[in-house]
């Protein structure tokens, strides 16, 4: 079969891999469609720190069965989405129902290979059904699903003010899910280009730029009040720092995006709110199935997300392209 492995950092290659054996209790999967993400991007760039080259990249998945066991509960042909956090199922997290953040998780296409190639073997419960949603659409659902985890985990309701930094595809995905919670909703980026996407294709009309007068300005929006809910989806520790401060008192500050560098903040400050500071890490089936009702319901504007697709043979020389022009760049799907 053929696949698309990175072989070391900057390198990518499409190579012939053998087809994967299926094992009792998996399924498997003839891939149709992988979105890229950030975590992709960092993984050429060579600086995603859980991973060991080379490594076939894709955890944004949508496929068909093309084999299961007798007494599954699906059948070949079967759409499905992939969750691609494989949890041991037997540690702290997993015992309180929280596999998303296992202390031993396998992450398809970061501690695994992932599913850039043409067939995969997961196990069952990876699977996800989705019905009647298109290819493009099933394989939004896993990115989708982090930011709604992300808004479960902070308790979004109707009427909090909620600030998301951040535009990319996730940052995205909070504020469309934290906006169908009812919540008014802010989404500020560096990126000009970003946010005139976001409010004018995925139709976010709440938007600010980063710049030197971001602090008036959110301080202007709010009354001087601040956000009931701040999300961090940025992926840069100076950002993440700066967001304690636009947080109301009383209220909670999610840390969506996660960095290898320490972050710091005033204790005074933080205190002084009785700010809750929340982590949010991956998502869980539960997730999954909310966004694929979602989707279904007409809420989630899949098409204008996706903003570019090519077959998996381009994929080493049009990866590159992206991350050189990631401005430009929401969601990127590849077709197989």
């Amino acid at each position: 079969m053929k696949a698309v492995v990175c072989e070391r950092p900057g390198v990518l290659e499409l190579a012939e891999r053998s087809a994967p054996a299926r094992r009792p209790g998996e399924l498997l999967l003839r891939i149709r469609r992988i979105g890229l993400c950030g975590t992709d991007y960092h993984i050429v760039a060579g600086n995603q720190p859980y991973l060991a080259y080379p490594r076939v990249m894709g955890h944004e998945l949508a496929g068909d069965v093309a084999e299961a066991d007798p007494d599954s509960a699906l059948r070949p042909g079967d759409r499905v989405t992939v969750n691609p956090y494989l949890p041991c199922g037997t540690c702290i997290a997993c015992r309180k129902g929280k596999p998303n953040c296992c202390v031993s998780v396998s992450v398809l296409g970061v501690h695994a290979d992932g599913g850039m190639c043409e067939l995969l073997a997961v196990p069952e419960a990876a699977a996800i059904p989705v019905g009647d949603l298109d290819l493009d659409q099933a394989a939004m659902v896993e990115f989708l699903s982090v930011g709604a985890h992300a808004v479960r985990r902070g308790e979004t309701k109707a009427g909090d003010r909620v600030l998301v930094v951040g535009a990319g595809p996730i940052g995205v995905a909070v504020a469309l899910f934290a906006r169908r919670a009812g919540a008014e909703v802010t989404i500020a980026d560096t990126s000009a280009a970003r946010l005139a996407y976001a409010r004018d294709a995925i139709l976010l009309p709440d938007t600010i730029l980063v710049d030197d007068g971001i602090d008036a300005a959110l301080d202007a929006r709010t009354d001087g009040e601040f956000f009931d809910l701040v999300f961090d989806a940025t992926g840069n520790a100076r950002a993440m720092e700066k967001g304690f401060a636009w947080v109301a008192h009383g209220g909670s500050y999610v840390l969506v995006s996660v960095v290898k560098q320490d972050i710091t903040f005033a204790d005074p400050e933080f205190h002084k709110r009785e700010m809750r500071l929340i982590g949010s890490r991956n998502a869980t089936h539960e997730d999954f199935r909310a966004v694929i009702e979602a989707i279904r319901a007409g809420d989630i504007p899949t098409q204008a997300i996706r903003t570019h697709a090519f077959p998996l043979a381009e994929a080493p020389a049009r990866v590159p392209e992206l991350i050189a022009n990631q401005g430009a760049v929401l969601k990127a799907i590849v077709t197989v």
